[in-house]
């Protein structure tokens, strides 16, 4: 008599309505709310203790305080459901992913605590440990300290990190700092939430989409501040027009996208081709598409509408998008004065 196979655990992906950075607040929702709450700040307990960048910068990734003239405290937040089935790969990205609004201030991450959403009469906590180690060991590479943190059983697992970080007062990355005349650079390839819409709907899974979300942008960010960049953000849920339009609202520019310039990841154009798009991905492009001056590529062909898909794909643990020149990355568009339009994209 042949021993009873092993049940196989559930997708992980299966287990939430949606994945990722695709799953969060649609931005015109977002805005509205926190727009209720802007200007509204408690009394510091030290004078001294000036918030540099809150809800009134225009949606910047992180909270930063002034310690000192050499020394301003960078905090920030990132959970969300599942991106892939892969526990370990899952605490990864999702741990590369919040460690990234600290990058994206131009600062370090120095300590973090779990954030952590689990159904613990669906899920065993063996594959929570997983996600944890997953999360830990990509801190740790980015010399980050680990400490604890919170959970609650909840129906949909959720997992990230609330991250605290360091950074020099006068060398943040920043919304409103962007300046005409320099040229866009984007550090890791678009196409990220296509293959993950694809993964969750099919289980095929795509090892350089992985490897991306899970690769830190601290690299990149050190090289910007080393090189005097002082605006950017990073490329997540809103996609790469979302917050590249925050970015020039926040400056008063226009921001021109050379749509040919933009890479992708193996395998996004023929994951659009099919339909996998997300949700968010398509508010997204209802939300930016009357700021948007899309020229050529603003028709019903469906050359057209893919190219527009892939600019607002909502990515998760996207790359960096930095007003100035980074070498090794590629340059993508420009920042001119203010026009008609906050975004212009060039076929």
């Amino acid at each position: 008599m042949s021993e009873p196979r092993a049940q196989e655990p559930p997708r992980l992906t299966q287990l939430a309505h949606g994945g990722g950075c695709a799953c969060k607040i649609p931005p015109g929702e977002l805005d509205d709310l926190v727009a209720s709450l802007s200007g509204q700040y408690g009394a510091a307990v030290d004078p001294a203790l000036e918030l540099m960048v809150g809800l009134d910068g225009g949606g910047d990734d992180a909270a930063v305080a002034r310690l000192d003239e050499e020394r301003a405290l960078v905090t920030t937040a990132d959970f969300f459901t599942p991106v892939v089935d892969d526990p370990y790969d899952w605490g990864r990205i999702a741990a590369a992913n919040a460690l990234s609004d600290v990058y994206a201030m131009g600062g370090v991450p120095v300590t973090a605590v779990n954030l952590l959403g689990w159904p613990r009469e669906t899920l065993s906590m063996d594959l929570a440990a997983r996600v944890l180690s997953g999360g830990r060991d990509v801190a740790h590479g980015a010399g980050c300290h680990v400490g604890g943190g919170h959970s609650v059983d909840d129906p949909e697992p959720k997992y990230g990190m609330s991250v605290v970080g360091v950074v020099h007062p006068d060398r943040m990355l920043r919304l409103d700092a962007a300046t005409p005349g320099l040229p866009l650079t984007l550090t890791k390839p678009l196409g990220i939430g296509v293959l993950n819409t694809r993964h969750k709907a099919t289980g095929s899974v795509f090892p350089e989409a992985v490897e991306t979300m899970a690769t830190l942008n601290r690299d990149a960010s050190r090289a910007a501040v080393e090189r005097g960049v002082r605006s950017g953000t990073d490329v997540t849920g809103f996609g790469l027009l979302g917050h590249l339009y925050k970015l020039a609202r926040a400056s008063g520019v226009t921001a021109v996208v050379d749509a040919s310039a933009v890479p992708y990841l193996p395998g996004a154009r023929k994951a659009v081709e099919d339909g996998f798009v997300s949700g968010g991905s398509r508010r997204n492009l209802d939300w930016i598409t009357p700021f948007t001056d899309f020229g050529a590529l603003f028709d019903d062909s469906p050359g057209s509408v893919h190219e527009r898909l892939l600019l607002a794909d909502a990515q998760t643990s996207g790359g960096l998008l930095l007003v100035g020149e980074v070498p090794g990355h590629p340059v993508i568009g420009e920042i001119r004065p203010a026009g008609r339009f906050p975004l212009v994209v060039r076929p």
